[in-house]
């Protein structure tokens, strides 16, 4: 069995958890529901753990797949250095992040899953995993040969039978059709 990579889990939990408490602090802010102050608090932190999240971390083995745009935010979260890098940092971040949300219905359910995935980063960070950016690879083409050599084996050939009489005559030059055809 393979090991399993807990911090690629924790990215998407914590991704999802942010938008959703993003949407649930937005939709306390426009019902201007009682301490609504608790979802303009949502709003602000939906947004920082979209930004915090957005870019995934490389994996230990295997391919890494970036999401469209994420390099931009990688730069961004690198520049922080071992406060983004170390997970024990996230996973205390992002629980401390949480409590405010748990004041307001709106906000409750953003506020559970960044729990959840508070306690997916303190697995990872157990596991010794920290995040490594994905940078873009430089690929270096080898030149492609413009002539290509030609085929080793030859083309299948028809049998010595099928091959085109050579008459002068247009009758004799003709395939012999070896099924009768009749006009009917």
């Amino acid at each position: 069995m393979g090991k399993i990579e807990w911090a690629m889990w924790a990215n998407e939990q914590a991704l999802a958890s942010g938008l959703i408490l993003l949407t649930g602090g937005i939709v306390g802010v426009a019902g201007q529901f009682r301490g609504w102050q608790f979802a303009a608090y949502a709003v602000a932190a939906g947004v920082f753990v979209c930004l915090l999240e957005y870019p995934r971390s490389k994996r230990s083995k295997g391919t890494s797949m970036a999401r469209t745009g994420q390099y931009c935010f990688t730069v961004c979260v690198k520049a922080f250095g071992p406060l983004t890098r170390n997970y024990y940092v996230r996973a205390f971040l992002h629980a401390a992040i949480c409590v405010p949300g748990g004041f307001m219905l709106a906000t409750v359910l953003g506020c559970v899953c960044l729990g959840i995935a508070s306690l997916i980063y303190l697995a990872a960070a157990i596991h010794g995993e920290h995040w490594e950016p994905i940078l873009p690879r430089k690929e270096i083409r080898k030149p492609v040969d413009s002539v290509k050599n030609p085929p080793q084996n030859p083309p299948p050939r028809p049998p010595p039978e099928m091959h085109r009489k050579r008459v002068d005559d247009l009758e004799g030059a003709a395939y012999d059709n070896p099924m009768t055809v009749t006009d009917e």
